[in-house]
């Protein structure tokens, strides 16, 4: 079977930066939409995107938090979003639109990992709540918004989608809650959104990508005890970051960015990224790094997960109107 997952020789890599990805290119009189973009790599991407002369809107749970981090930074402006609460993604939406801009750039960059067990809505487990659905209605309703700028719309996945594809028969862990597990599947269907919005959006110009940004010490691993991350090699007693793979936040925000902005992509959409590049099909072997799974790039999964997800948030702009 071919595969679109190949390297292209972007001529980045695994340490380039943001601003390396971003250099000569000017985003200026371009919107950006940023989930989370007052954190970890929704900072530095809000940064550099802002740097290269984008106005960038954040979306952000804890307003406050996010007025204090993106403070002093030019052409960012702030409101409120809980991807947990369709009600608050309806409402975000709405006002963005009643705005009457266009949006050129989408990330869906904020998640949460490995969380306890947690239920939001009608009961569903919050990690595929939160970082799938929440931004799949996010999407379907600023489609509007999307659609007339030919945007690019990002899913940021995770290499975490190896621990699980999609649990059709326990999507919810009703038979036994693995924090691992749930998180795979989160972004397993992070990879599969971007997909199927790709295979839906190209004829009117808008291209999805999912993509790994790296292992990196963010706000992101707050669930995880100091010792699981100590005995998994992450870091040292001190909290020092010592795994020889890990990016800083300069670094692991440059994919999303790439992936956003470059135009070694025009003609490409749907496939996963990594380090500044499209990936390589993952190795039959589990212990072997890098790489996308198949069930993360499957279109028949993504389009099974799109009629699921759309059903459960009853939001789907491409739905056949009377």
């Amino acid at each position: 079977m071919t595969t679109p997952q190949h390297k292209i020789g972007s001529g980045f890599g695994a340490r380039s930066t943001a601003a390396d990805v971003l250099r000569g290119i000017d985003l200026t009189g371009k919107l950006a939409v940023v989930t989370g973009g007052y954190s970890g790599l929704g900072l530095e991407t809000t940064r550099a995107l802002a740097g290269a002369g984008a106005r960038v809107v954040v979306p952000a749970r804890r307003r406050a938090t996010a007025e204090e981090a993106l403070a002093g930074i030019e052409g960012v402006e702030i409101d409120e979003l809980d991807l947990a609460d369709l009600d608050s993604v309806r409402a975000f939406a709405e006002r963005f639109l009643a705005s009457g801009r266009t949006i050129d750039i989408v990330i869906n960059n904020a998640a949460v990992m490995a969380c306890p067990e947690t239920r939001v809505g009608p009961g569903w487990e919050a990690q595929f709540a939160t970082n799938h659905l929440g931004h799949f209605a996010l999407v379907n309703r600023l489609w509007p918004a999307i659609e007339p700028g030919g945007a690019r719309v990002i899913s940021v996945s995770s290499s975490g989608h190896r621990n699980s594809p999609i649990r059709w028969d326990d999507m919810w862990f009703g038979t036994g809650y693995d924090k691992w597990k749930a998180y795979g599947q989160a972004k397993t269907a992070n990879a599969l959104f971007a997909v199927h919005l790709d295979a839906l959006g190209r004829d009117a110009g808008v291209r999805a990508f999912s993509l790994h940004p790296g292992g990196i010490l963010t706000p992101l691993q707050r669930h995880l005890p100091k010792e699981e991350m100590v005995a998994a090699g992450w870091i040292d007693e001190d909290g020092n970051a010592v795994h020889p793979s890990f990016k800083s936040p300069e670094q692991g925000a440059a994919t999303q960015v790439w992936a956003a902005t470059s135009p070694q992509l025009a003609e490409a959409g749907g496939v996963f990224c990594e380090d500044c590049d499209i990936a390589e099909p993952a190795s039959a072997d589990p212990s072997v790094p890098g790489g996308v799974r198949d069930w993360a790039t499957d279109p028949e999964q993504a389009a099974r997960l799109w009629r699921l997800s759309a059903e459960l948030t009853g939001v789907d702009a491409f739905a056949p109107t009377a």
